[in-house]
């Protein structure tokens, strides 16, 4: 190896503006906070909004009117405008990005990105094959996860490009591939994480992949003990790339930092041509919260690559693997309300009861995150949304106390009112920024409720349907009858 593993162990204990290959003080500067600040709306609350983010009262009731509610709208031109802000990353000597498909799997979404030249991260080998199922090539597919499928052979000699996530993977990598100088990818947790409500770096945090309270990712200390460097010389395997990833709504400044450590294990291994430092990026859905500027934030990777480049004389690539940035806002939940109740006293509530819930947006109840909503009339005639607000409490069709589509922020446990339109049984209720996590990580078929239908709009405001609405019939599909006598 070229550096020890001593030096790079001194130098994870350094801030990142200390390293020799990290940006300069002037740059950090330069680079403020790297977070865009959504704007409060200028109209009065009094006064109700009379479309969301991307739908109007008669493009939400078009796409009811196509496949029922509740359904999952998506906006091509805002895909479109997105997937362009992240080929626009700061790169010095090449970028690939890489769509972390567990965001929205669906497989016009993954073509839509495929046609703009965006490859795939997938978080499993089932998602693999579900991104060649639609058409992804294989040598755009790469694999990071926490269980390696018992076919990960045959998906790496097709061309996928695997990322070792433990010390077991990349021995029985090595074991497969012994003697072959075959190429394959090291994901290190650099000992530090950013993500969801807490601010700590290494405590636990449900979207915290990196840090001594995150499983995700080779122990730093694993790679700099010589442990990951023995079993690479053992087996003959070729390291090409180096991953890191520390969590999902990162912090912008810890991301950077972790960017130069990164930089640090590429040193380690001569033959490295890409370092992968993931995505994460933070979205503001609601007025207040900050979106990461791409452009602030990657100028300093980018010197810090060139800066690398002069010292070893190693110019790598670039990727990045965003999900969230890509296609959060891109999507809503347009449900229905389809009953309204109330309760009396101090601690009285109107309810806005939906046809949708935790089954079709898990955040709320799993997170305690906030999404913006917008009350449109049932009519799906924009002249009809008047001038009354009311604030409600809104809440799923699930029979389950939990099913809560306004927490306090951060506080999955704690109940919130919300300033809305005031609304009728029949009304409809479109809940932005579920592009992301939604879909694809439901609780569908709970309660036996069918997985929900999706569309994609048009920038004429037509609608595409992208996925039917699941029978009753295929809930049950595989269920298999025991014998008789052994009930």
């Amino acid at each position: 190896m070229k550096i020890s593993a001593t030096a790079v162990t001194a130098l994870l204990a350094l801030p990142a503006t200390t390293l020799s290959f990290a940006p300069s003080a002037a740059a950090f500067r330069r680079r403020a906070t790297g977070l865009n600040v959504l704007e409060e709306p200028s109209v009065a609350a009094s006064a109700p909004p009379s479309e969301s983010v991307f739908l109007t009262a008669e493009t939400a009731r078009k796409s009811i009117e196509a496949v029922g509610s509740p359904l999952y709208a998506y906006s091509i031109p805002v895909l479109q405008e997105n997937a362009d802000k992240c080929l626009a990353f700061p790169n010095a000597y090449g970028l690939t990005v890489r769509y972390a498909m567990k965001a929205c799997p669906n497989a016009a979404i993954l073509q839509l990105f495929n046609k703009k030249g965006i490859h795939i991260d997938a978080s499993s080998g089932y998602e693999v094959r579900r991104a060649m199922a639609a058409g992804i090539p294989a040598e755009n597919i790469s694999l990071s996860t926490q269980e390696l499928p018992a076919d990960f052979a045959e998906l790496v000699d097709m061309g996928v490009k695997l990322n070792a996530c433990s010390i077991s993977q990349l021995e029985k990598f090595g074991y497969h591939y012994a003697g072959q100088n075959k190429s394959v990818g090291i994901r290190i947790n650099p000992g530090v994480g950013s993500g969801g409500f807490s601010s700590s770096t290494t405590t636990f945090s449900k979207t915290n992949v990196g840090g001594p309270s995150s499983s995700f990712g080779i122990w730093k200390d694993f790679v700099t003990d010589g442990t990951v460097p023995e079993i690479v010389e053992k087996y003959g395997l070729n390291v090409e790339r180096i991953h890191t990833h520390i969590g999902s709504g990162s912090d912008p400044a810890i991301w950077q930092q972790t960017a130069a450590i990164s930089l640090s294990f590429c040193e380690m291994f001569p033959n490295v041509t890409t370092l992968n430092l993931g995505g994460g990026y933070k979205v503001g859905r609601n007025p207040g919260e900050p979106t990461t500027d791409l452009i602030e934030i990657g100028k300093p990777v980018q010197e810090a690559f060139e800066e690398f480049a002069a010292k070893n004389g190693r110019e790598l690539k670039l990727e990045i693997e965003p999900g969230t940035f890509l296609v959060a806002m891109a999507g809503a939940l347009v449900s229905t309300v389809q009953d309204k109740v109330s309760t009396s006293g101090d601690s009285g509530h109107v309810f806005l009861k939906l046809d949708a819930g935790m089954t079709d947006v898990l955040r709320p109840s799993l997170y305690g995150a906030i999404h913006p909503m917008t009350l449109l009339p049932g009519s799906g005639n924009s002249e009809d949304v008047g001038t009354e607000m009311e604030s409600t409490v809104v809440v799923g069709h699930c029979c389950e106390s939990g099913d809560l589509m306004t927490p306090e922020s951060g506080e999955p446990e704690s109940l919130d009112e919300r300033l809305l339109r005031k609304a009728s049984i029949g009304d409809i209720l479109v809940m932005d920024g579920s592009g992301a996590y939604c879909s694809g990580m439901s609780t569908k078929n709970y309660n036996s409720f069918p997985e929900a239908a999706e569309v994609l709009v048009d920038a004429s405001g037509d609608v595409h349907v992208i996925r039917s609405r699941q029978t009753l019939e295929q809930i049950y599909a595989n269920e298999v009858t025991p014998p008789e006598s052994i009930l």
